[in-house]
């Protein structure tokens, strides 16, 4: 009988620890939405950009790196099994994105949806001749004047107010990265393809007011992105279809087009672009700027103390499609030192290209993880509350007195 009893008490604990043991390994850090939940809601930024690095795929990992887009006005399906599958880290949204008022929102929205990270949602809304959201059928934006004319009344005050109605309109949609301010430094004001998307030829006034105009961007809710390290001011050559080449001496581009640049990284500045433009006095030969170490790494971050997001300007440009294959392109430019791939001619391509080039040896997986742990860090600093504003606030007695003193 005690034989008997004994087996049956043993029979009981063996099946308790089976369960806890179970139910301990249930409870361990897995994929679970309950523990990433968790994570994000108890854990300081660094334990949960810690928690991401260890549970990411490296397919995922890539994926953070891409800012991509679509041809189209709605989530259908080709779209969601893309974004679904290849889990960007980023959208940048064009005028034939943007339709009605709730076709919109309603598109940004399901964009955003695919992603367990936050994404960047982000656009190009200068002012000026660049302003993506002017086509809304049913919503007024404001009308922002191109930079020059800003420049042209040195009020930084009034660059700060361009800066906050943006942000506050395209807050209206979640949008929550504006490809701006353009702080590149006019040779003259007929020199450059940049024309009137500067704030002009003074470089302590392009500083003044470039960084003004960011930090309205980001005091409301919206990072700004500077751009076109190391400078288009001076070039006549447009990027979009060929190479541009600066002829200038390294010390005259630091008493001018890279000024504001130094200013915008002491002022806090979060993400810089780097333009399609070779710099031979830099680089040691043409190789564009985007895809140069030597002015990447070794000017931007370690002369000149960067030590925020890079991201290159759009990969489909001719500047780089003319001179280099796919391949070529991400592994200069991550060597280089680059963050973000804006625009890769495909997200699917991208991430196997990557990948093979990390086999290849041609690439680490360091170099990934050095940019998704700075991609991740600023996403939880700066991208985990809700950042929709009601489009009531386009008709605010506050928002349209702005819009008032902009229009003079």
């Amino acid at each position: 009988m005690k034989k008997i009893i004994f087996s049956i008490i043993f029979i009981i604990v063996v099946i308790i620890g089976l369960f806890i043991g179970y139910r301990f390994m249930d409870k361990t850090p897995t994929d679970s939405k309950e523990d990433k939940q968790d994570v994000e809601k108890k854990n300081t930024i660094a334990d949960k950009v810690n928690y991401q690095m260890e549970h990411l795929s490296l397919d995922e990992k890539i994926g953070q790196m891409l800012i991509v887009y679509y041809n189209g006005t709605e989530m259908d399906d080709y779209l969601r099994e893309v974004l679904q599958k290849n889990k960007p880290g980023g959208f940048i949204l064009f005028s034939n994105n943007i339709t009605s008022y709730d076709k919109t929102l309603k598109f940004i929205n399901d964009i955003q949806s695919t992603a367990e990270i936050p994404m960047f949602m982000s656009v190009d809304q200068e002012g000026g001749i660049v302003q993506r959201f002017k086509k809304l059928d049913d919503v007024n934006f404001t009308a922002i004047p191109p930079m020059l004319e800003l420049g042209k009344t040195k009020d930084s005050d009034l660059a700060y107010d361009v800066g906050k109605v943006i942000a506050e309109e395209l807050r209206v949609f979640g949008v929550n990265v504006d490809f701006a301010p353009v702080i590149d430094v006019l040779a003259s004001e007929n020199s450059s393809f940049i024309g009137n998307r500067s704030f002009g030829t003074d470089k302590d006034l392009v500083a003044k007011m470039g960084t003004s105009l960011a930090k309205g961007l980001s005091d409301n809710g919206v990072i700004p992105v500077y751009k076109h390290f190391p400078g288009h001011g001076s070039t006549v050559t447009d990027s979009h279809y060929d190479l541009p080449v600066i002829t200038k001496t390294k010390e005259e581009l630091l008493q001018s087009d890279l000024y504001p640049f130094k200013e915008a990284i002491d002022s806090g500045a979060k993400i810089i672009m780097i333009g399609h433009l070779a710099v031979p006095s830099i680089a040691g030969d043409d190789t564009p700027a985007s895809l140069s170490k030597e002015i990447i790494t070794d000017l931007l971050k370690k002369e000149m103390g960067y030590d925020g997001l890079v991201v290159t300007d759009a990969l489909n440009m001719g500047a780089l499609t003319n001179n280099y294959q796919e391949r070529e392109i991400y592994e200069m430019a991550i060597n280089a030192g680059v963050d973000l791939l804006l625009m890769p001619k495909s997200s699917t391509s991208a991430l196997q290209l990557i990948k093979e080039s990390i086999v290849r040896g041609t690439i680490t997986e360091e170099q990934i993880n050095n940019s998704v742990r700075k991609i991740l860090t600023l996403k939880y600093e700066l991208l985990q509350e809700d950042n929709k504003l009601n489009k009531d606030i386009l008709a605010s007695d506050e928002h349209q007195q702005i819009i008032q003193k902009i229009n003079g």
